[in-house]
């Protein structure tokens, strides 16, 4: 299950039900966030939710904020999981028509992440042609419905239209979670990006990543549950939602980074550029210009050796190698030179490809001899198609 969830309550008497389904979630260590309408407030008060999750129950979309974030939108980019319980046939009709009027239904219209939806109303009102087709809307939108319980309703009628029960409505949110994030609780560290080297205060060695490979398979690893760092050189490029950012400038802080979180992961990808030399002195003043001015460089740590050294068994170490030349040839090598599960070939002969461009031509070579061409595409398809490559070896290698 997610780590942040909010739990929408809307206007119905199964309402007292949703204060158990609060208080089972905060007891699993989730982070619990209650959205009321103001029909709910009917039924609960807000204090109740307030007690059991241990955070402010939001009622009110204009509500006032310490901070000048807009709620329902950093709210909705927090969440890992809404679940709406319970949810009437107001709100799946709202939602289903893309109405948002108040504070649940903007927060549902802004989320990315899985929304689930536990229903509860009259018989007759769930029957209805209209409910039923607001429901299949939302399910073909990529909501999660559940079904309803069958039995006697506050109404005194019996049927369909009991919202289910709160460890039942957990369940279905666990088998939901797990469908979509195959990859949750598996810890992935990625480098990405340049690093720069000092020659005095105002200058400094580089090349021309930009940082674009490593964070399309940090997100693309993110968005499907995985807990990603993401160590990243000096780039122009927005983090990317819910991974852990450690900025780094130098290949010796890239090193030191990489070389500690790397005790943690079960995934490591080193996608970063990192410089081959750095200059032997760095002067603490700037350099005046000088026609026969030399600089002498050394070498770096090599951080994919270090860390294809240190590997345990059933850690994957992931690669990438940009060649001009030869390509196949240098990508085998390096496979085995440094101890790596499979190491990402990137073509960058060609024009338009490569170092700062949004394309990549890829081919991925696996220690077990095996081989995938995922030609040329966005550096955001590859990500996805190199991450589910990845996951998928590690399943077929690890015990």
């Amino acid at each position: 299950m997610p780590k942040t969830v909010i739990v929408g309550v809307s206007g119905g008497i199964a309402a007292y039900k949703s204060a158990y389904l609060v208080s089972a979630l905060t007891k699993r260590g989730y982070d619990v966030h209650v959205i009321m309408t103001q029909n709910a407030l009917e039924f609960v008060s807000a204090l109740t939710f307030e007690t059991i999750s241990g955070n402010a129950a939001i009622t009110d979309t204009f509500m006032k904020r310490e901070n000048h974030d807009v709620l329902h939108v950093s709210l909705a980019k927090k969440a890992d999981m809404v679940i709406v319980a319970p949810a009437t046939a107001n709100v799946l009709g709202k939602v289903a028509s893309g109405i948002a009027d108040d504070m649940l239904t903007t927060t549902l219209l802004a989320s990315k992440c899985p929304v689930v939806f536990a229903p509860a109303m009259n018989t007759a009102m769930y029957e209805d042609a209209v409910t039923q087709s607001n429901i299949t809307k939302l399910n073909e939108l990529g909501y999660h419905v559940m079904d309803t319980g069958i039995g006697m309703l506050a109404c005194r009628d019996e049927g369909a239209g009991r919202m289910k029960e709160p460890d039942e409505i957990i369940a279905f949110a666990d088998s939901v979670f797990e469908s979509l994030y195959d990859m949750h609780g598996i810890n992935v560290l990625i480098s990405a990006g340049p690093t720069r080297e000092a020659i005095d205060p105002v200058r400094y060695l580089s090349n021309n990543s930009s940082g674009k490979m490593g964070y399309s398979l940090a997100q693309a690893a993110v968005s499907r549950g995985a807990n990603v760092t993401l160590v990243s050189g000096p780039v122009s490029l927005d983090a990317p939602e819910k991974a852990q950012m450690i900025n780094v400038v130098s290949a010796q802080s890239m090193e030191q980074a990489m070389t500690h979180h790397a005790k943690n992961a079960d995934i490591i990808i080193s996608c970063a550029a990192v410089a081959d030399y750095t200059p032997a002195n760095v002067s603490d003043t700037k350099i005046k210009k000088n026609d026969d001015m030399s600089l002498r460089l050394i070498r770096t740590k090599d951080i994919l050796k270090i860390l294809g050294e240190a590997k345990t068994e059933n850690q994957i170490l992931v690669g990438f190698a940009a060649e001009t030349n030869d390509f196949d040839k240098y990508a085998k090598a390096k496979l085995e030179s440094k101890n790596l599960d499979i190491i990402a070939l990137n073509d960058v002969s060609r024009p338009g490809e490569g170092f700062g461009a949004d394309t990549n031509n890829i081919k991925l070579f696996f220690k077990d001899n095996s081989e995938a061409d995922l030609g040329v595409d966005s550096k955001e398809i590859l990500a996805k198609s190199i991450i589910n490559s990845i996951f998928e070896y590690r399943l077929k290698t690890t015990r």
